[in-house]
């Protein structure tokens, strides 16, 4: 009877071993599939510490994204620094199917360069893609990369292969490299000994560090059969096309290699992602297609609708206290009349300059173009009715800027044009034309100034009500 009891005593535990090292080994093997999924990997960088970090976590999204909807054959990586908040690797790894590997922040011992460019102070860690050891081939990508099409032919290439979009010098915003922790550690050690940098960032480094690139041979795939190329070798163009070559002529004309991967390596405030990239840059359009495609822009859409209503509701209450507010503030002084007549001009003008000015800053900067320019619109017509009220001036000519703005961008947008020389002069033309209307919308407004002040329009004493000017109607 007590070894029956002990025998069923037993069971349960035996029970609770057994869905324990069933569950265990499932982890485990989930765990492994889930880090090697794929021999090679396509792998970003992502750390924090400049004042566009959300904008660079949306355009690391946006590639993982438009990666993953190619259906290439490799892991989605990205080489996040300790300091990423906690939410968007959860966002990377969940949402996006990315593995996140956690580093610490390289120090980079070339900050104190004096052409150093703060924004690159830890773009070093793109060395880190060195240590990505459990993958037989790395494609390491900035995140300002637009895909065309499926590149997994780069996984062939041998242990470094880059692109020089510049004659002399090639390109880090794409490059294939195979891990090795011998290499990462010399390049550790040349950065401890002050290896020469020249621009104090990754680019000047890997480029220093494989300087003979350039005599390396072109890279051809080879058949499809798994074959992976030795030694070093220089990408066709068509894997890192500038974008500067498009807008000569807005069409691709690139013969060597496939026009698969196009890079935005210019100013820092014309990367694709920012709304007013389009249509100023016309392949604004296209990273934000992929975006509304893959990611969207719920993130953003709150803060567009609130500020949408608060642009109505300006407009709504500037047509409902008509010119009175201006009746508020001010009390005639019998003293330097001249000097307060002019620095009320002054204060007028800047007023009209921050009616257009401030909607620009304050608009979520990753949000759709046609969005964008959109609130653009609303917000400087808002703030340009407010500045009406206030000084009692003359409405069109404070809206000629308005107009001038909307016909700009509806020239920039005019989908015909040959290339991109006729376009500049398109819009230059249209700058010229324009500029006559300005300088008489100026000259309207400085006379709408002087006389409210001659006739104490906007400058009653308190209690007095002076009639409207003749000129004056606002809508």
């Amino acid at each position: 009877m007590k070894g029956r009891n002990a025998d069923f005593m037993r069971w349960p535990v035996v029970l609770v071993l057994a869905i324990w090292f069933m569950s265990t080994a499932w982890c485990i093997e989930a765990t492994s599939l889930y880090k090697m999924k794929h021999k090679n990997a396509y792998a970003t960088m992502m750390y924090v510490g400049t004042p566009r970090d959300y904008e660079f976590y949306i355009a690391v999204r946006v590639l993982i994204k438009s990666l993953s909807a190619l259906n290439v054959e490799a892991d989605l990586v990205v080489i996040a620094s300790m300091d990423v908040p906690l939410r968007w690797i959860r966002a990377l790894e969940e949402e996006d199917g990315a593995k996140v590997v956690m580093v610490e922040n390289m120090d980079n011992p070339y900050k104190h360069q004096d052409n150093f460019d703060k924004r690159f102070k830890l773009s070093l860690n793109k060395l880190y893609a060195w240590k990505l050891v459990d993958y037989d081939r790395v494609v390491m990508l900035d995140a300002d990369n637009l895909f065309l099409h499926k590149t997994d032919e780069l996984f062939q290439c041998g242990q470094f292969c880059a692109v020089f979009i510049n004659p002399c010098v090639f390109h880090t915003g794409l490059f294939v490299l195979q891990p090795s922790m011998e290499i990462f550690k010399d390049m550790v050690h040349e950065l401890e000994n002050g290896k020469e940098n020249l621009d104090g960032a990754d680019q000047g480094f890997i480029a220093g560090y494989f300087p003979d690139l350039l005599d390396k041979p072109m890279f051809h795939p080879p058949p499809p059969n798994g074959t992976k190329l030795g030694g070093q070798y220089r990408l066709p163009l068509g894997y890192q096309m500038d974008a500067s070559y498009y807008y000569l002529k807005l069409r691709w004309s690139i013969p060597c290699g496939p026009n698969s991967v196009i890079t935005f390596p210019g100013a820092p405030w014309l990367k694709p992602w920012y709304w007013w990239s389009w249509p100023v840059l016309p392949l604004g359009l296209q990273w934000h297609e992929q975006r509304r495609q893959t990611l969207g822009y719920g993130a953003e859409m709150a803060v567009i609708l609130i500020q949408s209503a608060v642009y109505l509701g300006i407009i709504a209450m500037m047509r409902l206290a008509r010119p009175s507010l201006s009746k508020l503030c001010y009390r005639r002084s019998d003293k330097s009349m001249n000097l307060v007549h002019n620095s009320l001009k002054l204060v007028a003008l800047w007023c009209i300059l921050a009616a257009y000015v401030t909607p620009f800053f304050i608009i979520p900067y990753t949000v759709h173009p046609l969005l964008g320019w959109s609130l653009y619109l609303l917000g400087a017509f808002a703030l340009s009715s407010v500045v009406i009220n206030t000084f009692l001036l003359p409405m069109l000519p404070v809206l000629v800027p308005w107009f001038g703005i909307a016909g700009t961008l509806m020239v920039m947008a005019f989908p015909w044009y040959s290339n991109g020389v006729v376009r500049a002069l398109a819009v230059f033309g249209y700058a010229f034309c324009f500029a006559p209307v300005l300088w008489l919308s100026m000259v309207r407004i400085m006379a709408g100034l002087q006389l409210s002040l001659e006739r104490e329009a906007f400058m009653p004493r308190l209690g007095e009500s002076m009639p409207r000017p003749s000129w004056f109607k606002l809508y």
